[in-house]
């Protein structure tokens, strides 16, 4: 399909140089090759994706799937913006234990909350699981959906990454804002499905991404409608709803979505049972690995990592023959603030 197109497009701009020559400049504007894929080098991986998603899309191509059925699933973290050295979400969780302290003097005494404002991040290495959910509940809860809105805002302004030194919300991956325009282009919606907080990605992701609010999934807490002083308001209660994550994320799809995606990107283990679930599709089905080996521009990381772990999906993708990107050698670009390779 991609060499059927640019056959049509050459044909086309031969056959407008039999027209009169004032016309030529105006007709031709239209047929101009525009790679979608701009920070994707060529190559295997490239190629198909694009055959994909144009065999899928042309009503007379045997892969071809309704507009309606063209659901695209995305992870967040490590997917589509870096994850290292922890979370970034974790980074807005310490950022407001810290911006909190002053209105919680005994903190400073009080286990997890010492050890936070001591220590800064670090202090999370050596936490159990009930210090961090304490951390999370604190800084995540017991306010209103717009005081959470403006406080992740808030903290997007204020804070940089701890080595990159820029504002986590210019971490995303260009290549990835590449894809998702390509995809929107052809009629498919695209999803975030993330094990990260939904409310903790909605501000921000349709400015970033170009993906509305209510095609956002991920994990959350409990909430409950209150009026209060005449107005309609959402609480956020010290209580987790729903993991987004693992199985978690196939069972949000079908809760939020209602059908299966034909496209699926994910970067880890986290995402095995998302995959298997897009595979099912008696659709044709693209199933993108995103491969962290860019240790110069970004981090290289997989079976370890305690972070983005890429262990028992890897050999799955190697197995199934699922599209692998490698960021060292695809991406000419990891970052839309960073110049071409």
């Amino acid at each position: 399909m991609f060499r059927l197109t640019l056959i049509i497009v050459l044909a086309a701009i031969a056959f407008s140089c039999q027209e009169p020559e004032s016309n030529l400049k105006e007709k031709n504007k239209k047929f101009i090759f525009h790679d979608p894929l701009e920070s994707w080098n060529d190559g295997k991986n490239k190629r198909d994706i694009i055959n994909f998603v144009l065999s899928t899309s042309h009503k007379d191509s045997a892969n071809y799937i309704p507009e309606a059925d063209r659901i695209a699933v995305f992870d967040n973290d490590g997917t589509l913006w870096s994850e290292q050295p922890l979370y970034f979400q974790v980074f807005f969780a310490v950022y407001q234990i810290k911006k909190m302290a002053e209105d919680h003097p005994e903190w400073k005494e009080n286990e997890p909350f010492k050890s936070v404002l001591d220590e800064g991040i670090k202090a999370l290495g050596h936490m159990d699981m009930k210090d961090l959910v304490e951390i999370i509940m604190v800084t995540h809860a017991n306010m209103t959906s717009v005081q959470f809105q403006a406080e992740v805002e808030s903290w997007l302004k204020a804070d940089r990454h701890p080595t990159l030194n820029r504002p986590f919300d210019q971490l995303v991956y260009q290549p990835m804002l590449e894809l998702i325009e390509f995809l929107k282009a052809y009629q498919f919606k695209v999803f975030i499905v993330s094990g990260g907080g939904q409310d903790f990605i909605r501000p921000w992701a349709t400015e970033v991404y170009g993906i509305p609010s209510y095609q956002i999934i991920g994990s959350s807490i409990k909430t409950s409608y209150e009026v209060v002083d005449g107005v309609p308001t959402i609480k956020r209660l010290s209580e987790m709803d729903f993991i987004d994550d693992k199985e978690g994320k196939p069972v949000g799809i079908y809760r939020q979505i209602g059908i299966k995606p034909v496209i699926c990107v994910g970067n880890s283990d986290g995402d095995l049972q998302m995959m298997e679930w897009t595979h099912s599709n008696a659709y044709s089905s693209l199933k993108i690995y995103v491969h962290h080996t860019d240790s110069v521009r970004e981090w290289a990381y997989d079976r370890d990592s305690h972070i983005g772990k890429f262990d028992v999906a890897l050999d799955r993708a190697l197995n199934e023959n699922w599209t692998l990107i490698d960021m060292a050698k695809d991406w000419n670009r990891i970052y839309p603030f960073e110049p071409e390779k």
